[in-house]
């Protein structure tokens, strides 16, 4: 198994960031509507109907990490709508959604992010390097295995704790996959562990709210992808948050796949992991 230090070797977030500058221009030029609804009539490897904006999307991240390949790094990418795409290393995984919360982004709405995790092996604990972008925040959200998580270039240090009612319940959480089937069937869960929820259509961005308590928690109410969460996780790890993908004895034995594997919760306290694990429909 390659070692961290070896596959941090190259400039990947630099790679993030280009990829993002052109993702920006291309949403920009691209008004919501009819434009980014049109579908390219293909299902994308991870089970969802493949927009024009995810297809474009996706090429303008699969250039930058070209250059990474030609700049001698060697990988395999995992990604929404093409799958895995070998690129010289199977050890080395690079795991992407080009549009979390693409339809947020396909309707107009702000909350809708690229997420590129950077791994040494095949599981959520062998992450070693994330990058979430908010392109309707304009937020830039990275991590590195050890080396802390920021916000904008501002490492997050000093994270104000969970806040909860007098009751006991988190104060705010944030929920997704809120199919209206999950949301009822969490609604006696939901009412026990929080007194507010949050929403937000991005898995991605929800996850990143938890690394400086922007929210006391956040689930999913069913089983989510890797290309979801991979990045976030390790930004709310390295923010002092705790993360659990609780399909799993192991809270980060999930695979870096495409399939949809397990739930995941994030929170600052054990407690509250606990808490939020029975938030899942069953």
């Amino acid at each position: 198994m390659p070692h961290p230090t070896d596959v941090l070797t190259y400039d990947w977030l630099g790679a993030c960031r280009r990829a993002t500058t052109g993702l920006a221009a291309m949403l920009a030029d691209t008004a919501p509507g009819t434009a980014r609804t049109a579908e390219t009539g293909v299902v994308g490897e991870g089970g969802d109907r493949t927009l024009v904006i995810d297809a474009a999307a996706e090429q303008l991240v699969f250039d930058e990490l070209q250059r990474v390949y030609d700049a001698g790094a060697r990988f395999t990418v995992v990604s929404e709508e093409r799958g895995t795409v070998d690129f010289g290393d199977p050890g080395v995984l690079v795991v992407v959604d080009p549009i979390d919360g693409s339809t947020n982004a396909k309707r107009g709405m702000g909350s809708h992010a690229v997420s590129i995790a950077l791994a040494h092996g095949s599981t959520m604990e062998d992450v070693c390097f994330g990058f979430v972008h908010d392109f309707g925040t304009g937020e830039e959200w990275r991590a590195e295995r050890g080396g802390g998580a920021f916000l904008n270039d501002v490492q997050l240090v000093d994270v104000p704790g969970e806040r909860r009612r007098a009751d006991g319940r988190l104060e705010l959480v944030a929920v997704e996959n809120a199919d209206p089937r999950w949301l009822a069937a969490s609604s006696e869960a939901l009412q026990a562990a929080t007194y507010r929820v949050r929403a937000l259509g991005s898995i991605a961005i929800s996850m990143c709210q938890v690394a400086p308590a922007r929210v006391d928690g956040m689930a999913t109410l069913w089983r989510c992808r890797a290309v979801d969460a991979a990045a976030a996780q390790l930004v709310v790890r390295e923010a002092g948050g705790l993360v659990a993908f609780t399909g799993y004895e192991n809270p980060l034995g999930a695979p870096l796949d495409l399939a949809p594997h397990s739930p995941v919760v994030a929170a600052r306290t054990p407690e509250a992991i606990a808490l939020l694990a029975t938030l899942a429909a069953p």
